[in-house]
């Protein structure tokens, strides 16, 4: 693969695999791709990063803001498309003796190759994915077992929350696990036109950005919100028909102040929505560092949060918590009718966030640990004028772990 700067010999290495690829367009892995790429480039790496593109044909290679793309074509949808994807990407990576950083452990099993040919392979190992019911007891099963292999074949294992570090640490040694969390932009400003188009009023109504999922909390936050006239609304994202039971439950138990605005897929529009909000209702009960949640604190708002170590440890005193319907009415009953409490909770969302959650220190904190693999004498030089960061795509709903669940 050409480079067309000419320090590229100099510049080590590092494939990223285990994701679509960038420009992100599906979610949480691709977002952190993108950014640990891009971070990566400017900092004296030479990033190269697996995507799959729709189709058959041969494996082609471009450029991307610097950074160099290997395509792999797969026609293939869902589960089988992911790991005829991930098999050829491993393989092409294997042909070479660079660190790899591998996001996910769906299909750890082919990542034995890696660790046959001794080339060094960092893993993000998401949340407890195979504890997640949705995905039923077959692919629960597939999950747990590629996670036993990942713990074994990864050189280094990333936690993305110190609870999740503290579980890998019952399937491999510690000295094996980092928590490296999830990173978001911050939004000090944005346009009014996507709220007031989708018929919102600026700081007029609350969000709930999730999939629509029993262990997200919706139908107890939706009740909660709807005991009571509010004289707000709450704009929840995503698909909501009557083709599912869940998602017919949550439209019965909405009030009329309930505004079901479907899914948004566009990064800007969502931040928009975000920043001109109230606050945000995070119900989610498992999983690590939710990227939804940081996004969250990143725009300043608010949050009522489902009360679990998880999320407590995320959004610390940026939150009020709630176990069930009841204290979950209650906080919502004090964010909309206590100004200064919103102001408090919103100071230490910005404040969390700007401490532990911004993209410049979650990748500077993956380049730290991909240097560990570099051999002696050699380092990254970082680029005396680093290229623009492009403006981020749309986004669309992921078939893989690490979107915002």
């Amino acid at each position: 693969m050409n480079d067309p700067t000419p320090s590229a010999e100099r510049r080590p290495t590092v494939r990223l695999l285990g994701t679509h690829g960038i420009p992100a367009a599906y979610g949480g892995f691709e977002t952190a791709a993108e950014n640990v790429a891009l971070y990566l480039r400017d900092n004296g790496w030479r990033p190269v990063v697996y995507c799959q593109v729709e189709g058959t044909g041969p494996t082609t290679t471009d450029q991307w803001h610097g950074i160099d793309r290997v395509l792999i074509p797969e026609h293939r949808e869902g589960w089988l498309g992911t790991a005829s994807f991930d098999f050829a990407s491993i393989r092409h990576a294997s042909r070479h003796r660079d660190i790899c950083l591998t996001f996910g452990y769906n299909t750890a099993l082919f990542n034995i190759l890696q660790r046959l040919k001794r080339i060094p392979n960092v893993i993000n190992m998401d949340g407890i994915e195979w504890s997640r019911s949705r995905w039923g007891k077959g692919r629960q099963a597939i999950l747990w077992i590629n996670e036993r292999i990942a713990c074994w074949v990864g050189n280094r294992l990333i936690a993305d929350h110190p609870v999740i570090e503290t579980y890998l640490a019952t399937r491999a040694r510690r000295s094996k696990i980092v928590t490296i969390t999830y990173g978001a932009h911050a939004v000090e400003a944005a346009d009014t036109l996507p709220v007031t188009s989708r018929g919102l009023t600026p700081g007029r109504y609350l969000t709930l950005i999730c999939r629509p999922i029993p262990e997200n909390s919706i139908l107890e936050l939706v009740t909660a919100f709807s005991r009571e006239r509010r004289g707000h609304d709450l704009a929840i994202f995503g698909t909501y028909d009557d083709s599912d039971a869940y998602t017919r439950a949550v439209r019965h138990a909405a009030s009329d102040e309930v505004k079901f605005v479907g899914p948004i897929y566009e990064p800007d529009e969502v931040s928009s929505l975000r920043f001109h909000s109230l606050g945000y209702l995070h119900g989610h009960t498992v999983g690590g560092t939710n990227p939804s949640l940081v996004e969250a604190m990143a725009a300043g708002n608010p949050v009522i949060a489902h009360d679990n170590a998880y999320n407590r440890w995320v959004a610390g005193d940026g939150a009020l918590y709630f176990s069930g319907v009841d204290d979950a009415a209650a906080h919502i009953s004090t964010l909309l009718e206590s100004p200064d409490r919103r102001a408090s909770l919103a100071a230490a969302s910005r404040a969390r966030h700007a401490a532990e959650f911004t993209w410049q220190h979650v990748a500077g904190q993956y380049a730290d640990l991909l240097a560990e693999y570099l051999p002696a004498g050699q380092a990254p030089v970082a680029s005396a004028t680093p290229r623009p960061t492009p403006p981020p795509p749309p986004q669309n709903s992921s078939p893989r772990s690490g979107a915002s669940s």
